[in-house]
C-alpha cells in the first residue's frame, strides 16, 4: 500500500498541512518538528508527489537552461554552478542545447515555457531581439546569462571583457607588437561586439594601423580556430588575442604543430573560461583573462529563482568582470626583440 502524507503526519503527531510546509519550505516549521517529520519520512519510505503539488501550487520547482554548446566547458561549468544552486534550494535543471542555431532555439523556448518549468535560464544565439521577445510569454520570468540584447526588457547576468582585452592590446603594443591579430565569436553576439569593440578602441588609442584583415571570427564551436589562424599567419601577426576559451586552447594546440612557440614567434592572449590543467602548461607563455565562470553561473541561479518567487521585482542587469593575467619571465627573451 501507498504511504501517504496522512500516514506521515499520524506518526510524526503533527498536521499533513505541516508535513507539507516542512517538505516544501513554504512556511517556518521549528527544527524539532522539523527532524520528526523528516524522520517519519525516513521510516515509512515516502516519497511526495511531485505532480499533485505541481497542480496544488502552479510550481513545478524546475528551471530550464539554453546553452548554445553544452559541449564547451565553460557552459559545462556554469551549468554545474547553477544545477549546484538549484540543488540547495529544492529545484531541478532542464538543459537544452542550442548548438548556435537560432531555429533551435526558438524550438525549445517555446517548448520550455509552455508549462515545463517555472522559469528560463538564456545564453541566447538569436540575433534579433523582436524574435526573442515574441517568443517569451508575457510576465514569464527569464534571465539573459552571458549574452544580453541592448534593448534591456529582461533581467541579465553577464561579464564584461572590455578592459581586459583593451588592457591586452596596450601591453601587447608597449612590447612592441604591431601587428596584433583577434579571433572573436560569432559577429551577431553581444559579447562578441563587445570585445572587438574594446580591441579597435585600444589599437586606434596605441597608434596601430585600423586593419580589418586583423579582424577574424569563429563560430565558438571546437576546431572553429584553425582557418582564423592560418589567415592570420599569412597577414604577418607579431601577436593574436583570442576571444573565446574554446577556440583558445584550440589555438594553442594547432600552433604547436605547427611549430610556433608561443612567447618566442608570437604573442598570445588567451581566454581562459573554466579551471584547466591545460592552459597551466602555458602559464608563462601567453597572457590571460580569466572569466569568472562559477561565479556567473551562480549569479545566473540566484537571479532566476528570484525573478520565480517576485515576479513582480524589477528588472536589474549584473555586470561581472574578467581578471587580465599578463605573464612575466624574468630573463626571457621578449617577442620585440626577435
Amino acid at each position: 500500500m501507498k504511504v501517504t502524507i496522512s500516514d506521515v503526519a499520524r506518526m510524526a503527531g503533527v498536521s499533513t498541512a505541516t508535513v507539507s510546509h516542512t517538505i516544501n519550505k513554504t512556511r517556518y516549521v521549528s527544527e524539532d518538528t522539523r527532524d520528526k517529520v523528516f524522520k517519519a519520512i525516513s521510516e515509512l519510505g515516502y516519497t511526495p508527489d511531485a505532480s499533485a503539488r505541481s497542480f496544488r501550487t502552479g510550481k513545478k520547482k524546475t528551471i530550464g537552461f539554453i546553452v548554445p554548446d553544452i559541449s564547451n566547458k565553460f557552459f559545462a561549468t556554469m551549468i554545474e554552478s547553477v544545477e549546484q544552486c538549484f540543488s540547495q534550494e529544492g529545484y531541478h535543471l532542464i538543459i537544452a542545447n542550442t548548438k548556435e542555431d537560432m531555429d533551435r532555439e526558438e524550438t525549445n523556448i517555446r517548448l520550455l515555457t509552455a508549462g515545463l518549468v517555472d522559469g528560463l535560464l538564456v545564453a541566447s544565439t538569436i540575433d534579433d531581439f523582436a524574435r526573442f521577445d515574441e517568443l517569451i510569454p508575457a510576465g514569464f520570468p527569464v534571465v539573459l546569462v552571458d549574452r544580453t540584447f541592448e534593448t534591456k526588457k529582461y533581467s541579465s547576468v553577464c561579464v564584461s571583457n572590455f578592459q581586459p582585452i583593451y588592457r591586452s592590446v596596450c601591453r601587447l603594443a608597449g612590447k612592441g607588437d604591431r601587428r596584433i591579430g583577434i579571433i572573436g565569436g560569432l559577429p551577431r553576439l553581444s559579447t562578441t561586439k563587445e570585445r572587438i569593440s574594446a580591441y579597435q578602441q585600444a589599437m586606434a588609442d596605441c597608434g596601430l594601423e585600423a586593419d580589418q584583415n586583423l579582424i577574424r571570427y569563429g563560430n565558438s564551436m571546437e576546431n572553429s580556430a584553425s582557418k582564423c589562424l592560418d589567415e592570420l599567419l599569412e597577414e604577418h601577426c607579431d601577436a593574436m588575442i583570442v576571444c573565446q576559451g574554446l577556440m583558445a586552447s584550440d589555438t594553442i594546440m594547432y600552433l604547436h604543430k605547427k611549430g610556433v612557440q608561443l612567447g618566442k614567434d608570437i604573442d598570445l592572449v588567451s581566454f581562459e573560461d573554466y579551471d584547466s590543467s591545460f592552459y597551466q602548461l602555458y602559464a608563462n607563455q601567453m597572457d590571460s583573462i580569466v572569466q569568472p565562470v562559477e561565479e556567473l553561473g551562480r549569479s545566473a541561479g540566484e537571479q532566476i529563482l528570484r525573478r520565480v518567487r517576485e515576479p513582480e521585482a524589477p528588472i536589474f542587469e549584473k555586470v561581472l568582470t574578467s581578471s587580465y593575467r599578463p605573464y612575466n619571465i624574468p630573463g626571457a627573451q621578449n617577442p620585440s626583440d626577435r
